[in-house]
């Protein structure tokens, strides 16, 4: 594990984007792993201004997101389809047909897991996954369980998040109460992951998944055991390590 200690929100952006566009430069045709949420929003800002200013090509780039929503339509503006659209995929020139997330409106959720975990093995895999963390720990939609799920996996949010989520949505009874989301297994195979963290609100959490045991109550605490992990955090989100 290596840690990259930035000084704020702003600092963690770039570096974070650096590594990306890195992979990108190293590799065009590479397969990036995606995620959603407040802390991301800055990395894709820099990524999409590098593309901006032509130093960055992402024509032979694919990707993949961590998760979807179930049974929010893509266009609706909280969906994952529409974050990752407003928030990069409309600014830059990844090919369309090379944008893949979980299907949410697909109700059979066997065969939706089934399907996009086939999807990420014909594109041989994830290079670099992006992620950020929960303050239960979670990573994508892996809720604490009793066990590691492996692949694709349909699941019920629990409470914290969506608590945490609820600030995307008109109400707390707006927030879908499931989703589709890569498994832990699946994250563990990506050749590179680059988790980032900002804020003291999540020093906490920080210090008990990569400081503490690893177990499935604090699903982000098997990245420990990644052999090319890097964690890039603010001061504050590592003020208790």
């Amino acid at each position: 594990m290596r840690i990259i200690r930035t000084k704020n929100y702003e600092d963690m952006s770039r570096k974070a984007a650096a590594i990306i566009a890195a992979q990108v430069i190293h590799k065009p045709d590479c397969v990036l792993g995606l995620a959603t949420g407040g802390t991301p929003v800055g990395t894709y800002k820099n990524l999409v201004a590098w593309y901006n200013a032509g130093d960055l090509d992402f024509a032979e780039v694919k990707t993949v997101n961590l998760d979807e929503y179930r049974n929010l339509p893509r266009e609706h503006q909280e969906s994952y389809w529409s974050f990752m659209h407003r928030n990069l995929f409309d600014h830059v020139n990844i090919p369309a047909d090379k944008i893949n997330l979980p299907n949410g409106n697909n109700q059979d959720a066997e065969a939706e897991c089934a399907a996009y975990d086939a999807v990420i093995a014909s594109l041989g895999g994830v290079d670099l996954q992006l992620l950020g963390i929960g303050h239960d720990g979670h990573i994508g939609f892996n809720e604490p369980s009793d066990a590691f799920d492996l692949g694709t996996h349909c699941v019920d949010l629990t409470d914290e998040t969506i608590e945490a989520n609820k600030r995307f949505f008109n109400s707390k009874d707006e927030v879908p109460r499931q989703a589709y989301t890569m498994g832990t297994g699946t994250i563990m195979n990506a050749r590179k992951v680059l988790m980032i963290v900002s804020g003291k609100d999540k020093a906490e959490i920080v210090k008990k998944a990569f400081f503490g045991p690893v177990t499935p109550q604090v699903p982000a605490s098997i990245l420990q055991m990644h052999p090319n992990f890097v964690l890039v955090a603010d001061e504050d989100a590592l003020s208790l390590v």
